[in-house]
């Protein structure tokens, strides 16, 4: 098994924003893990060991609409639709201090090469951890989230992703 885990999360943000939700075909996740079942759905549940390095990064069907990933938050054991509460901030080692583990574009200087506001590029960001001691063969959901555009109703989330230890 390789020693890192990549799981991307590609969103259709028109759809999501539309329909007010990650689910009717809005949003599909898929890794590069050996065993992992509900590729290309909401529900991918992605086999890991324990020590193990996961990324996740987000990605836009229309390469003109943003989304990032926002929060990873590791739900409970009576977690239902992602109302429980959280046991684990998801944030593992490497990842910054929000969890994210990437460049946020600045560069101390105002923008790119001193010229201008910088961009903010989503693109570049990518969340990881380290995969602790888990139960064997138990799915362990997590709430992931994602930021689309700005305003009330650009935070959508789910609840049924899942990391699951062999």
């Amino acid at each position: 098994m390789n020693p890192k885990v990549n799981i991307v999360v590609v969103v259709d943000v028109i759809g999501a924003l539309s329909d007010g939700t990650l689910l009717n075909g809005n949003l599909c996740m898929i890794d590069d893990g050996e065993q992992s079942t509900g590729q290309g759905t909401p529900e991918l549940c992605t086999v890991v060991r324990p020590g193990q390095v996961v990324t996740w990064s987000a990605l836009a069907v229309d390469l003109q609409t943003p989304v990032e990933i926002k929060g990873i938050t590791f739900l409970g054991a009576d977690a239902e639709d992602g109302d429980a509460e959280a046991t684990d901030a998801g944030a593992g080692a490497g990842a910054g201090a929000d969890g994210r583990n990437g460049q946020s574009g600045q560069n101390g200087r105002g923008g790119r090469n001193g010229h201008g506001p910088e961009r903010h590029n989503p693109e570049l960001e990518v969340w990881s951890g380290v995969v602790p001691q888990l139960a064997p063969g138990v799915a362990h959901q997590y709430r992931l989230e994602v930021q689309m555009y700005e305003g009330e109703h650009s935070t959508l989330h789910i609840a049924s992703p899942a990391l699951m230890c062999q």
